[in-house]
């Protein structure tokens, strides 16, 4: 698939009224479910879902995101929600080269997977260096196809494994000081979900979820 990743996501945010269902990551919504609100960054945030219901927690959040269509719709979405606007901003920007000088107690990446080649592993060791001393960085991706996907998705699963990213290479991947950070979480947990006819199915998440030390 030619074309960059910000023209890819752009068009197909601009091709659909909606693609996301706005409801919060479960994962996301467990471990900011267990922290003091405080400052949050959210990198792919897409229509904002995660972003939004963070600032409904309390937290001030930043939402990042390649298409300017999905940040449009966030913006909508968090005044409709009646959200003040000093607890969360978005921002049309590419991930891998948007910086900030604020510190932040959580930053999310959840699915910042692209079929179109994104610098995925240049962007959480970004991240990294957004983490406030005690804060976390969770980390969440698809490990593999859906359960209903059948042979050709598992096939084509095994033909672009670097899709469907294990978590230990997430780690890996964000190239910690096991001096300056925890691992919190290193795994891969089963969820259930529905398929696209309505039976029940089954997704795989990676999860890594580390903490910065004070």
């Amino acid at each position: 698939m030619s074309g960059s990743a910000a023209d890819f996501w752009e068009a197909r945010y601009a091709d659909s009224d909606r693609i996301w269902s706005g409801r919060v990551n479960g994962v996301l919504a467990e471990v900011a479910g267990s922290l003091a609100p405080g400052r949050a960054l959210d990198l792919g945030c897409g229509e904002g879902g995660d972003a939004l219901w963070l600032a409904q927690q309390g937290w001030a959040v930043t939402g990042v995101d390649l298409s300017p269509t999905a940040i449009e719709r966030a913006r909508a979405a968090a005044a409709a929600a009646g959200i003040r606007p000093d607890l969360v901003r978005f921002e049309a920007a590419d991930p891998a080269a948007w910086s900030s000088s604020e510190a932040h107690d959580l930053v999310t990446a959840s699915f910042l997977q692209s079929p179109v080649e994104l610098p995925r592993e240049e962007i959480l060791r970004r991240a990294t260096g957004f983490v406030a001393p005690g804060g976390r960085l969770l980390v969440v991706a698809h490990a593999g196809p859906p359960s209903w996907a059948g042979p050709e998705g598992m096939h084509a699963a095994m033909a672009h494994a670097h899709t469907f990213p294990a978590p230990e290479r997430d780690l890996a991947a964000l190239g910690l000081d096991p001096a300056v950070w925890e691992t919190l979480v290193c795994e891969t947990r089963e969820r259930a979900a529905s398929a696209p006819d309505g039976s029940p199915g089954t997704l795989a998440d990676s999860i890594v979820l580390v903490r910065r030390l004070r």
